[in-house]
C-alpha cells in the first residue's frame, strides 16, 4: 500500500490509506506527471520573460558603457593654483644691540615682523563642456574661487588654460569658464531634472581624488533636499559614488543628458557613503544663462519675508500644515506691497505653480524674469485672493534687511556636509 501525499520530502501525515489498482496508480501518476510538466514549462516561460527585468532590478542597467564612452570626452578635470599670503608671525622682541644671544634672536625671528612666506596651493575638481565651439565649461564656484590659475585637463590628455571666468554665483555654487579651443570640443546637453523620479538611474563622471574620467552609477535617492547651504537649496540626492574632486562634474540620466551638477556630500570620513548632492539642471540652466549673458545673476525680487505655516497657524489661515508661505513682513514700496499683499497673508500659488513649502517660494521668485507680471494667490483670513505682481530685481549686495527678496530664517549648518 502507498499513501498519496506523503514522500521522503514530506507530505500529509494524516492522509488515510487508499487501496489502488496498478492501472489506477498508473493513471494517477500520468496526471501528476502532466501537471508537473505543464508547471515546469510555465516556470521556464516566466523566467525567459521576466529574467532580464529581474536581473536589471537587482543590479541596475545592463551596461552604461555605451553612454559613458559617448560622454567621457566632454567631462574635464580642473586643476587650480592659488597663492596664500603668509601669516603674520610672533612680533620681534626688542633686544638691545650687542646683547647676548642677539644672533639667536635674529635667526629665530624675522626682522620684518615675523611674517611667514607666501605659499602656493593646488586643488582639483571637475567640470563639463556645454559649448564646444565657444569653449564654455561649467563647474562649481568653490572649485575655482580665489584661484590664480585654472587649467582644464581633457580626457585625451590635452590641456587648456582658462582665459576668463564669465561669471560665478556663490548661492548656487555655479561658475562658467571660457577657454579658446583649437578645434570644437565634445559637449553635452542639459536635460530636465523635473522629469526625474526617485529611483531613476543616474551616472556621475568626474575627477575624484585626481583620478580623472571616473564613472559611477546609482539612483536618485531624493529630490528637493535642503542641506542648509543657502536660501535656494533644492538639491538632488543620489547614491552614485561622489567623492572629493567630483565637485562641478555632471550627473547624467540614462539618455546621456546632464540633470545635475555634483556639488556636495555627507561624509564623516571624507569618502563616499552613498549620500551625494547635485544642483538640479532646471535651476542650473537659469543661473548659467544669466552668467553667460550678464556675467552675474539677476534674480527676481518679491519684497517679503516668509515663514513656515505651523500646525497652530494652519487652521486659522485655511491651509494645510507645512504648505504655502506665511508673509511675516512686507518690504515698504516693494513689488508685493505695491500689489496689495499684506503681512499674515499665506502665499499658496505663484505664477500658476503651487507653493508646496515655505522654502519653495524663494526659488520660484529668484528664477522669475525681472519685470514679468505674475499672479500670486494668497489665503487671507481663510479667503482666497489673487494679486498681480510685477517682479523686481534683487540687489545682491544690499544689506540683509533691505534686500528681503524672499528671505527665510537662517539655519545652523549641519556637521558632516562637505563640499566634495
Amino acid at each position: 500500500m502507498t499513501r498519496p501525499g506523503r514522500s521522503d520530502s514530506g507530505g500529509n501525515p494524516h492522509a488515510a490509506p487508499v487501496a489502488a489498482s496498478g492501472f489506477a496508480r498508473a493513471a494517477l501518476s500520468g496526471r501528476i506527471g502532466a501537471r508537473s510538466a505543464l508547471f515546469g514549462a510555465s516556470v521556464c516561460l516566466l523566467v525567459l520573460l521576466l529574467g532580464p527585468a529581474l536581473a536589471q532590478s537587482r543590479s541596475g542597467p545592463p551596461s552604461v558603457a555605451p553612454i559613458a564612452e559617448r560622454l567621457l570626452d566632454a567631462v574635464v578635470a580642473i586643476s587650480t593654483k592659488q597663492t596664500l599670503k603668509g601669516a603674520e608671525g610672533v612680533p620681534l622682541p626688542k633686544v638691545p644691540k650687542g646683547a647676548p644671544f642677539e644672533e639667536f634672536f635674529d635667526d629665530f625671528f624675522d626682522r620684518k615682523g615675523g611674517k611667514s612666506p607666501d605659499r602656493k596651493v593646488t586643488a582639483q575638481g571637475s567640470g563639463f563642456v556645454v559649448d564646444g565651439r565657444e569653449g564654455l565649461i561649467v563647474t562649481n564656484n568653490h572649485v575655482i574661487d580665489g584661484a590664480d590659475e585654472i587649467v582644464i585637463n581633457f580626457n585625451d590628455g590635452s590641456k587648456l588654460t582658462v582665459e576668463k571666468i564669465l561669471g560665478k554665483d556663490s548661492k548656487t555654487d555655479l561658475a562658467l569658464l571660457k577657454v579658446t579651443p583649437k578645434r570644437p570640443l565634445a559637449q553635452v546637453a542639459f536635460g530636465s531634472s523635473s522629469k526625474l523620479k526617485v529611483g531613476d538611474w543616474v551616472m556621475a563622471i568626474g575627477n575624484p581624488f585626481g583620478l580623472g574620467g571616473s564613472v559611477s552609477v546609482g539612483i536618485i535617492s531624493a529630490k528637493q533636499r535642503d542641506i542648509n547651504t543657502g536660501p535656494y537649496d533644492d538639491f538632488l540626492q543620489t547614491d552614485a559614488a561622489i567623492n572629493r574632486g567630483n565637485s562641478g562634474g555632471p550627473l547624467f540620466n540614462m539618455d546621456g543628458e546632464v540633470v545635475g551638477v555634483n556639488t556636495a556630500i555627507i561624509s564623516p570620513s571624507g569618502g563616499s557613503i552613498g549620500i551625494g548632492f547635485a544642483v538640479p539642471s532646471d535651476s542650473a540652466v537659469v543661473v548659467l544663462d544669466q552668467l553667460r549673458q550678464f556675467g552675474e545673476t539677476r534674480r527676481g525680487w518679491l519684497g517679503v519675508n516668509v515663514q513656515t505655516v505651523t500646525e497652530d497657524l494652519a487652521e486659522s489661515y485655511g491651509v494645510r500644515e507645512g504648505t504655502g508661505a506665511r508673509v511675516a513682513s512686507v518690504a515698504p514700496d516693494g513689488p508685493a506691497a505695491r500689489a496689495g499683499i499684506l503681512q499674515d497673508d499665506v502665499i499658496v500659488k505663484f505664477d500658476g505653480r503651487d507653493v508646496t513649502s515655505m522654502r519653495g517660494l524663494p526659488r520660484l521668485v529668484s528664477q522669475t524674469q525681472i519685470g514679468k507680471d505674475v499672479e500670486i494667490e494668497v489665503s487671507r483670513k481663510g479667503q482666497r485672493r489673487t494679486f498681480k505682481v510685477t517682479i523686481g530685481r534683487l540687489v545682491e549686495d544690499a544689506k540683509p534687511a533691505a534686500k528681503a527678496g524672499v528671505r527665510v530664517p537662517p539655519k545652523s549648518r549641519s556637521k558632516g556636509k562637505d563640499r566634495d
